[in-house]
């Protein structure tokens, strides 16, 4: 079948525009869907050291309450010093980390999450946006962010996978929150799942774990990579991929940008999202993981759900409990 590029394609190509954006709140009205699985964590494969690749630095007595006074010489006083929190995020993941094509304002899931580490730092947060710089990066640009020497990001926030061999550059918080791979076709596509795929041409993010599996998954693929899941939108809209593998969340958002395009039912990963932060900065890390636990407990994280994945996604799930135990290598 041969498909106009609906008009959400080129409201996805102004997404992809580079540059730096202030959060800004939207409403998204939400209906009542059934419920989708519990993100508590499943008992993880140990990294080759013997820890979990889920378990993040636990808070410590010198880890400060956010909203409060930032121990001297702590990463977050460098931040608090420096008058901004510096955050790599994306500018096309739609509900996770887009560019609103009106206002120009980058929001989104992974942004809130932002948005809570930097109001901890800074109480005026919510009506100074000048207190959080967000600096869009690329799938691939997330690791070396984090580690350039010159101009790094302190924190990432781009669904992010926890997984092993990322914690030998970086590390993690704690995982707050539980995806998936599924796979996007075309509406008339009789594919049933992955496998129903060999020897057709499907798209995901170069340098993600997405990639990886779904080469694992069915090595007769073709796979073809872009630099932003809306590159592999695109590339689906223009006949040059006949799919997009990634997460169930991104993929949901291209369903609604899309209305050529379905999501097959399976789904063949656990995609566990942390904030990526560098090694040099436990406890900044510990710092983080307290604001995740505050959103989850006081009910932001479930609102943050519900503005913008309910829809789509379902009823919100249980937030994912939080893995404890890794010692810190710096610091």
């Amino acid at each position: 079948m041969k498909k106009l590029i609906p008009l959400a394609a080129a409201t996805a190509l102004l997404l992809t525009a580079c540059g730096n954006g202030n959060y800004a709140a939207t409403q998204i009205p939400a209906k009542e869907t059934p419920p989708t699985t519990s993100t508590t964590p499943a008992a993880p494969r140990p990294c080759a050291d013997g820890q979990s690749a889920l378990a993040s630095y636990a808070p410590d007595a010198e880890t400060p309450a956010p909203g409060g006074a930032m121990p001297a010489g702590s990463w977050m006083a460098k931040i608090k010093e420096r008058g901004r929190l510096i955050a790599g995020v994306s500018a096309d993941s739609f509900n996770l980390g887009y560019r609103d094509p009106i206002t120009g304002k980058i929001q989104g899931f992974d942004i809130d999450m932002i948005q809570a580490v930097a109001k901890g730092i800074f109480p005026d947060a919510d009506t100074n946006p000048n207190r959080v710089e967000l600096r869009v990066i690329s799938s691939p640009a997330r690791i070396p962010s984090l580690r350039d020497t010159k101009n790094p990001v302190d924190i990432v926030a781009r669904n992010m996978t926890i997984n092993c061999d990322r914690w030998n550059d970086i590390a993690f918080s704690a995982e707050y929150y539980r995806s998936g791979q599924k796979t996007l076709v075309q509406s008339d596509n009789p594919a049933k799942s992955t496998a129903d795929l060999s020897g057709q041409t499907v798209c995901a993010p170069a340098g993600s774990t997405s990639l990886t599996n779904l080469k694992e998954k069915n090595p007769k693929v073709k796979a073809v990579t872009a630099d932003t899941d809306t590159g592999c939108l695109v590339m689906f809209q223009q006949g040059k991929a006949q799919g997009i593998s990634g997460d169930d969340t991104v993929l949901a958002g291209d369903v609604a940008q899309d209305p050529y395009a379905k999501v097959l039912p399976e789904r063949f990963s656990d995609e566990p999202y942390g904030l990526g932060i560098s090694l040099t900065h436990p406890e900044f890390v510990k710092f983080v993981n307290v604001v995740l636990q505050q959103m989850k407990d006081d009910g932001r994280w479930k609102t943050s759900y519900d503005k913008w994945f309910a829809l789509a996604l379902g009823k919100a799930p249980v937030p994912p409990v939080a893995v404890y135990g890794r010692v810190p290598v710096h610091g």
